[in-house]
């Protein structure tokens, strides 16, 4: 994945709390193996931290600073040399898709920034640690991201990387951000698990969403420069991002974790479900073929 050198970076639709302290109480989760597999199973993608049953404990989000990123990620060619600054290079283009696309379909698309965190942080949803994994906050709308758990899909997951599973995993919490402005988000807040449940419906049809950004990512074009921000989007790419998603399917991480798959439990579907989503939105281009609720 390649960005165009020269570029001009948005930053203002990233925040960076890194080294903020949270004033107040802590994060808390039930106790048991039950809320151990429940914090394995929502590791990763799209899981605010109320459904994980994480209490605020009476905190407040730290002032974000832009600060660093400001500095730092100015162009294209940053994009390419630093992780920091492909991260806010993704969010310009999805975003600028995702507005893109909601004007051809006569809405409104809503801009969601992205809020880099270290080690724990204050949202709507309550107080989140880096091991909920990136998730999505619909009481804040924002996208929260510990640039920490891409080492953790490597190491932990078993993925093999890359700058475009990176990317998968920013495109599908904006998917869960698309589906909040739908009105399809609050499907997923039945209390039900399972393979066939709202739930994972809700995180297959962001992994599609995921795909939809990627088919079109190279033609999307920046609305300062009237160029694609994502020159070169290869095979390679693609291959890292369906393996991304096959990494955390729920068979994989159960299996992985604690030895044993147990479909019933299930919050985002299976390694090749969540492969098979995103290819769709990748193949078609077309969000009209993301309906996993048929």
């Amino acid at each position: 994945m390649q960005f165009d050198d020269d570029a001009n970076l948005d930053t203002s639709e990233v925040q960076d709390v890194r080294g903020s302290r949270i004033p107040g109480g802590k994060a808390t989760i039930g106790g048991g193996i039950g809320a151990l597999i429940a914090l394995l199973l929502g590791l990763f993608l799209g899981v605010s931290p109320d459904q994980l049953g994480l209490s605020t404990g009476g905190e407040s989000p730290a002032p974000s600073s832009l600060a660093q990123v400001r500095q730092s990620c100015r162009t294209g060619a940053d994009a390419n040399a630093k992780d920091d600054c492909r991260m806010v290079a993704v969010v310009n283009s999805v975003q600028d898709f995702w507005t893109q696309e909601f004007r051809r379909r006569g809405r409104a698309y809503t801009r969601s920034p992205t809020v880099f965190f270290g080690g724990r942080v204050g949202t709507a949803c309550g107080a989140a640690t880096s091991a909920v994994g990136p998730f999505y906050c619909p009481g804040d709308r924002k996208v929260y991201l510990d640039l920490g758990f891409f080492d953790d899909l490597r190491s932990k997951f078993g993925a093999s990387g890359g700058p475009f599973a990176q990317a998968y995993v920013v495109a599908h919490e904006y998917g869960h951000h698309v589906q909040d402005l739908m009105g399809t988000l609050g499907r997923s807040q039945d209390g039900q698990a399972g393979a066939n449940s709202n739930s994972v419906r809700v995180e297959l049809q962001a992994d599609c969403y995921a795909g939809v950004w990627a088919h079109h990512a190279t033609t999307t074009k920046d609305p300062q420069t009237g160029r694609p921000l994502i020159t070169s989007l290869t095979a390679a790419d693609i291959q890292d991002g369906l393996d991304a998603a096959a990494a955390v399917g729920d068979d994989r991480i159960q299996e992985r974790f604690q030895g044993r798959v147990t479909p019933e439990t299930w919050t985002h579907g299976s390694a090749q479900q969540r492969q098979q989503w995103f290819y769709q939105g990748y193949r078609t281009g077309d969000m009209a073929q993301c309906n996993t609720f048929r």
